[in-house]
């Protein structure tokens, strides 16, 4: 699930909404209180283990949203890889058990945090890369024959940086390259997405940008 448009539209509010007030949250918070709402009125015996990772894509690198970052130290890039089993997947990216709300709001709003923002004529706290929270939920069942089954899935929740012309935003420096990086990963994603609408397309290019092809098994695959 992502939100998709021009810069200052309000992408950002609508997946993050206003927190303290439930009838202005954004749809993160309110899909946090969906998942544990189904697992604390769960009869059936199953077993759930809920865990969440937080990353940003700056200027088509790889961060850590949930990693403290020391004052005047670099943060570190990390690397996507394949993996026959665990498809696409980022090295060394952190894995945080949540167990409650709580706990899930407080890896947010740390993540969140950490993003990269800066002011343009358009929008004075622009999003200046793409972040990806994403939500994995393992349940077991108990079987008759005493065996567990497992089932896993995960929920994408991507709050993507602003489409903008630089001409308009009044950008310059490292905040135009930064929309040039922007503009392209964007025009990747709607690619990707008109090559799958599209049904006859033999190759799908999800490699031509970080953000498609971290969403690679969301987008396509048996989603």
């Amino acid at each position: 699930m992502f939100a998709y448009g021009q810069t200052g539209c309000g992408k950002t509010h609508t997946m993050m909404g206003i927190p303290d007030d439930p009838k202005q949250r954004g749809i993160i918070p309110n899909c946090f209180a969906h998942i544990f709402g189904v697992i604390t009125a769960n009869e059936e015996g199953q077993k759930f283990l809920v865990r969440c990772s937080y990353l940003e894509i700056y200027n088509e690198e790889v961060y850590d949203l949930l990693v403290e970052q020391k004052r005047g130290t670099q943060p570190t890039r990390l690397e996507v890889k394949e993996n026959p089993d665990k498809g696409i997947f980022v090295k060394d990216l952190s894995q945080v058990i949540v167990k409650s709300i709580p706990e899930m709001e407080r890896a947010m709003n740390f993540g969140t945090s950490n993003r990269k923002t800066a002011s343009t004529a358009m929008n004075a706290e622009s999003s200046r890369s793409h972040s990806i929270f994403t939500i994995y939920l393992e349940t077991a069942t108990q079987q008759e024959d005493g065996s567990q089954r497992i089932r896993a899935g995960k929920l994408n929740l991507v709050d993507l940086a602003g489409s903008e012309r630089i001409a308009k935003t009044g950008a310059s420096g490292d905040t135009a390259k930064e929309g040039a990086k922007i503009n392209l990963s964007l025009t990747a994603l709607g690619n990707v997405i008109s090559a799958l609408v599209d049904g006859k397309s033999q190759h799908i290019p999800y490699r031509t940008s970080k953000l498609t092809r971290l969403l690679q098994d969301s987008l396509g695959g048996n989603t």
